[in-house]
């Protein structure tokens, strides 16, 4: 069988994959983060930029962790990273429900989730599903990063649900059991296809090897590009998502319909993923990435000025449109430009970039809370850095237009003799 077949087994090793980043860091931790928010500071009486803090050491923490997953993921099956990740994400979020009065408290299980963090969500399981495809690779990458977008339609309003009538200690603990049950019954199923290897120097992998090396790959000015527009995006998007709903609420919205807002985010981030992957597909990726950038500019924009339900929705909704595609983009155009060889590495970099991004975004959030009672000018500043980023992409050749100084020769080789078209 082939992967434009439904019974291509490869489709199910995406949907296993959908399911473990269902419950991963980048969809549980990150989009209940905001719903955790306001509790966490009545409770315990701390401001928001402090408890905005704790989401930062985990960003901090993903980025200097990813490239060491990375170079292990490029090494050893996916599933022997992400089964111990999965069970200490699980346990430590779990361990939220024991809390204490003491920020240090806070902040040293955002550091343990942190380190797990990408063992858990789409940077493990691309490279995994990766080796299935390359017809259908967007479309494939797609169903797998729909799990994070449905993640964001069912966790805040779950968690706010199970806050409302169990408390916020009883959430945390119920959330991070379900982590260990979905988390165990699924990620061994993620596999990668028979008969590959993970010494790039074994050439019966054939065309999973061809690509460049790290090194090449950083030499690249295709790579960095791909990392600023990542870094910007980041800054922006997770600074709005983590204070969503808070900053509703605060201009008296119910706390109902905010995260009804946020899980509209996640729907549209879920239409978003699947059409972003069949555009891929068909499709020049930067131009695709530039258009979703734009989306999420103004989705970004509205947020600035939303007082009510409803545009609240629709900012959240452009933001998770842009947000969605632009995850499916960023594995595919490294997979196209770079090849297999060091493939989990070098998207674990661009994962760096983003997470220090994502955890500087939230602090700033915060700190502009505290000091103005008001989000409205850093969020239209935000919407503008987020345009300005998209423009980047212009700059990003077209598969076989990419010259020696644009493309390791290793990845050029691979493009003109493994591309169907030049787009």
């Amino acid at each position: 069988m082939n992967e434009h077949s439904p019974r291509y087994p490869g489709w199910r090793v995406a949907l296993a994959a959908s399911g473990c980043v269902f419950v991963s860091f980048a969809s549980l931790l990150v989009f209940t983060f905001s719903v955790f928010l306001k509790p966490l500071t009545q409770e315990f009486q701390w401001s928001r930029e402090a408890v905005s803090l704790a989401f930062a050491i985990a960003a901090m923490t993903v980025a200097v962790c990813s490239p060491p997953l990375g170079y292990l993921l490029d090494r050893y099956p996916a599933r022997r990273i992400m089964l111990p990740c999965i069970t200490i994400f699980g346990c430590a979020f779990a361990s939220l429900s024991l809390l204490t009065a003491h920020l240090w408290h806070l902040y040293a299980v955002f550091f343990v989730l942190g380190i797990v963090g990408n063992g858990t969500a789409q940077l493990a399981a691309t490279r995994a599903v990766s080796t299935w495809f390359q017809e259908r690779r967007g479309v494939a990458l797609a169903v797998l990063m729909t799990g994070s977008s449905l993640g964001v339609i069912v966790w805040p309003p779950v968690t706010q649900a199970l806050i409302d009538h169990f408390g916020w200690r009883s959430a945390a603990a119920i959330l991070g059991g379900i982590v260990l049950l979905i988390g165990w019954t699924l990620v061994l199923r993620v596999k990668e296809r028979e008969g590959s290897s993970f010494a790039h120097r074994d050439e019966a992998r054939g065309h999973m090897t061809a690509g460049a090396s790290v090194a090449e790959g950083l030499r690249s000015r295709i790579f960095w590009v791909i990392v600023a527009v990542l870094f910007c995006g980041s800054f922006s998007q997770n600074g709005a998502i983590t204070q969503l709903s808070a900053m509703l609420t605060d201009r008296g919205v119910s706390g109902g319909d905010a995260a009804l807002a946020v899980s509209a985010m996640g729907a549209a981030a879920l239409f978003a993923r699947i059409l972003t992957g069949w555009l891929l597909d068909r499709f020049f990726a930067p131009r695709v990435a530039m258009i979703l950038l734009l989306i999420a500019a103004l989705g970004a924009l509205i947020l600035s000025v939303a007082k009510t339900a409803f545009a609240g929705v629709a900012g959240a909704s452009l933001i998770g449109l842009g947000m969605g595609g632009e995850a499916d983009v960023t594995p595919w155009l490294i997979a196209k430009y770079f090849g297999l060889r060091s493939f989990s590495t070098l998207y674990a970099l661009t994962w760096t970039a983003y997470a220090i991004a994502g955890g500087i975004g939230p602090v700033i959030m915060g700190k502009a809370f505290d000091s103005t009672g008001s989000y409205q000018t850093l969020l239209m500043g935000l919407a503008a850095l987020t345009a300005a980023a998209s423009t980047l992409m212009l700059t990003v050749p077209r598969y076989r237009e990419a010259t020696a100084e644009d493309l390791p020769s290793t990845g050029e080789r691979r493009i003109e003799s493994g591309s169907r078209t030049s787009h």
